[in-house]
């Protein structure tokens, strides 16, 4: 633990298939049967209950390929207003104990109580209280993780759900880290995991052996991250009432990608930016202002091309986009990514080139 800040007490709240349990509790001939929500004939869900995901169902997953791998699964429409009505009561119940509240979509929130003395100021008594005030006002259960940081508490809540509640206390911290999967860090997924299972590394002890300046040379800024979570160090805050100027989704290659093999990817990228559109608050769905895609080439160099549109773009949009941004770099890339930014957003960032439509 980084012993130059003070300590921290972070509870990650995460409610159990939100939007799935909020079907169940409001129909109950569904209960204990595959079900999913969103889709479409050409769309993709946003969430699929436990029973489906025994079939291999997930969320962001096409529901052709979903029928096919549970032919019996009920899809349902998102009903957003309800699922903000019993989000709203689930924020009540956290305002109650801390106003370091930052929700990151309607089912999920990090509470900073560092400062709150309930239970003799045990975050993991609290973090149990709360979780019976969410069911007791709504019906629905949630997991909690109890930890120092943002990072640690996120893996804990992910570690005995459903309806569980884990902790990671300070001093268990460094042992507790050292064997936690590198595939546990944020933004690490199954290529990076491979990438890094090629060098023997399966754990973040085994990460610790990297220093900073290999881990950087290797990965660029990214690396410093790698660094810092495999230490179990994140010295994120908990953001209260945070304003959400953009909205996007980026993928690193291992291997650097040409036009074709960049649309081919494209649209998983673009399914992981529909599942966050389809998860993000209401009313946090400021008015959009522009969509963008953004490329990083061999070289990092990075380009970022921007389009006005007033509403959520389909693929095809974002196709058309990365084709016209492509004819002006015209060369390798190691990172794609696309996304829409709101209204409140002033400009591009400073050290990226901006290409006008």
């Amino acid at each position: 633990m980084d012993k130059t800040l003070p300590e921290r007490k972070i509870i990650h709240i995460d409610m159990d298939c939100f939007y799935a349990a909020v079907e169940t509790l409001d129909f109950p001939e569904l209960k204990g049967k595959p079900i999913a929500i969103g889709g479409g004939e050409r769309g993709v869900l946003s969430t699929a209950n436990y029973e489906a995901r025994k079939f291999g169902v997930k969320s962001a997953m096409p529901t052709k390929m979903a029928l096919q791998k549970c032919p019996h699964l009920i899809l349902r429409p998102h009903r957003f207003e309800r699922y903000k009505e019993l989000s709203s009561q689930v924020r009540q119940v956290f305002y109650k104990h801390t106003e370091l509240v930052e929700p990151l979509s309607l089912d999920e929130a990090y509470l900073d109580v560092t400062k709150n003395k309930d239970y003799a100021g045990s975050a993991t008594w609290l973090a149990k209280s709360i979780k019976k005030e969410i069911f007791y006002t709504t019906g629905l259960t949630a997991s909690a993780g109890v930890a120092p940081n943002k990072f640690l508490a996120k893996v804990a809540s992910d570690w005995e759900k459903p309806n569980g509640i884990f902790t990671i206390s300070p001093r268990d911290m460094d042992r507790f880290v050292a064997e936690l999967p590198v595939g546990k860090i944020f933004g690490v997924g199954k290529v990076m995991q491979e990438h890094l299972h090629r060098w023997n590394i399966q754990t973040c002890g085994d990460l610790q052996k990297w220093s900073l300046e290999n881990l950087v040379k290797e990965f660029g800024n990214w690396g410093t991250d790698l660094y810092n979570y495999a230490r179990g160090i994140d010295h994120r805050e908990v953001k209260a009432r945070s304003t959400r100027k953009s909205l996007g989704v980026e993928n690193t290659f291992f291997n650097d990608k040409n036009l074709t093999e960049s649309q081919e990817a494209l649209e998983k990228i673009y399914e992981e930016l529909v599942h966050r559109w389809n998860n993000t608050p209401e009313d946090k769905k400021l008015p959009i202002k522009t969509i963008f895609v953004k490329l990083k080439t061999h070289d990092f160099e990075t380009k970022t091309i921007d389009r006005a549109f007033p509403h959520f773009a389909d693929f095809n949009d974002y196709a058309k986009l990365l084709e016209d941004l492509w004819g002006r770099v015209n060369k390798d890339v190691r990172l794609l990514g696309l996304g829409i930014r709101f209204e409140e957003e002033n400009s591009l960032r400073a050290k990226q080139e901006s290409f006008p439509v």
